[in-house]
């Protein structure tokens, strides 16, 4: 038994209404990742100088020794890019990511977030990487972020992003923070919800794309561009909340890169021309995460991918008329939270029929009882079969067309060894009996490959019953 542990599916075709408060079309979320004075520095503890987000092109860390030149970068983002930004966002809702150890050695620029009415999120304790850490290394260091924020703001964080993460961060974080959210994930335009360890951790999604980090890593040359793609991407999520289906536009910024000033002229356009349009809601992502809990808190249903073997094979053995092994083999493959839907869960189940041996996949054709046949008058059909044939009206025939059945079920049993097969679900009783006048013409190879599309239709629409389409 494999479990493929990454969702590819998300919400799929439909997505969630966001229904932002006011009826706004999008949400308009503003990230300042406050780092400054908490990374990478010998004098700070650490092996090596930072080389991370800076504007020297191909950075590398300075083992055990300062690095004059990548300290005043990041000293120019508190010192004078910080108070530009606070400056042209001090009247909106923002979000800090704030780094303790950073937080900590900058108590105006605090007292001036607080001021302005920003959430202070945390960015961890020190900005560094993770991935190379212990597990029991990096708990504590979630653990004191989240002392030493409090002392340093006078609460606790209600929100989480790492940024340098390792795989067990999200984890990590979500056992030791009881957070609002955590939002080390760039993998949706909306919230979600995550199980981890017994509990359901909302999750608000951050961005790399809509974020001046892009100027360190040279894909962006001039303020210009970085304006070019947030309007972009204002427009693009605007027309989609226009059409029923709004979602949240997240911005990522730091004091140090979009400070300057030349790109900071930039932000101030590209926020004018978001103000300059009805129905945007400028929110913290605290705002969006309690909004996102109270609209659409978790639900917990059961998951085809998390059962045990019997519950698996007790819920989805009979998919397949009395062929249990379809479900047997589909719960020892790689199943996923992509296979939680019908649609999912189908394919699974429909790739080990169509790898079976032709003998067990004519078994599986031949367990199906004739349409309005013996077994039916005997009331002798599976519940599913029984709803089925019921659903089109073949629990209810006229003697005429009771003997219809009768003589096509003969001729087309007498002819290819199987009965025939169609997804009543689809049909009435007079386009099912002209698809069994048509079909008993065809020859066995043409009509085997019919019987077995049905079968599968059949297995999915039973699923879809079953699991909501």
């Amino acid at each position: 038994m494999t479990r493929y542990p990454r969702d590819l599916t998300g919400y799929g075709a439909t997505p969630p209404a966001a229904r932002w408060p006011g009826g706004a079309r999008i949400a308009v979320q503003i990230v300042l990742n406050y780092e400054e004075g908490g990374e990478n520095n010998i004098l700070h503890g650490d092996a090596a100088s930072e080389a991370f987000l800076s504007e020297i092109p191909g950075a590398s860390a300075w083992q055990g020794q300062r690095h004059w030149n990548m300290e005043s970068i990041y000293e120019y983002g508190a010192r004078a890019g910080f108070w530009r930004l606070h400056r042209l966002l001090k009247d909106l809702p923002v979000t800090v990511y704030g780094v303790a150890t950073a937080l900590a050695r900058s108590p105006l620029q605090v007292a001036a977030m607080q001021e302005a009415g920003w959430e202070i999120a945390s960015h961890g304790l020190k900005w560094v990487e993770h991935k190379d850490m212990s597990e029991a290394e990096e708990r504590a260091q979630i653990r004191e972020a989240i002392r030493l924020h409090e002392v340093v703001t006078g609460a606790a964080p209600r929100g989480w992003y790492t940024g340098r993460c390792s795989m067990n961060t999200v984890r990590l974080a979500a056992e030791e923070g009881d957070f609002a959210y955590i939002a080390d994930s760039y993998a949706d335009d909306l919230p979600y919800w995550v199980r981890i360890g017994g509990r359901d951790q909302l999750i608000v999604p951050y961005t790399l794309d809509a974020n001046d980090m892009r100027f360190s890593a040279g894909s962006l040359a001039t303020g210009d561009q970085f304006e070019s793609y947030l309007r972009d991407s204002f427009d693009m999520l605007y027309e989609e909340g226009a059409a029923g289906a709004p979602k949240m536009l997240s911005i990522g910024l730091h004091c140090r890169l979009i400070g300057r000033p030349g790109r900071a002229a930039a932000l101030k356009r590209v926020l004018a021309y978001f103000a300059g349009h009805e129905g945007v809601w400028f929110a913290t992502r605290e705002q969006i995460a309690d909004h996102w809990a109270a609209l659409h808190p978790p639900v917990q249903a059961p998951r085809p991918s998390a059962m045990d073997r019997e519950g698996f094979v007790t819920a989805f053995g009979g998919i397949y008329e009395h062929s249990p092994w379809v479900a047997e083999g589909a719960f020892e493959s790689e199943l996923g939270a992509g296979h939680d839907t019908a649609p999912g869960l189908h394919s699974a189940l429909a790739r080990v029929f169509r790898e079976a041996p032709e003998e067990r996949r004519l078994a599986v054709l031949t367990a199906h009882p004739d349409l309005a046949g013996k077994l039916a008058e005997a009331k002798r059909l599976t519940a599913e079969s029984t709803s089925e044939q019921a659903s089109a009206g073949l629990n209810a025939l006229t003697d005429g067309e009771r003997a219809a059945f009768t003589e096509l079920n003969e001729t087309y049993t007498g002819k290819f060894g199987f009965p025939f097969i169609i997804a009543v679900r689809d049909n009435d009783k007079g386009s099912i009996l002209e698809a069994f006048r048509r079909r008993i013409a065809n020859d066995r190879p043409t009509e085997l490959a019919e019987a077995a599309r049905q079968v599968e239709r059949i297995a999915e629409l039973r699923l879809m019953e079953k699991l909501g389409a």
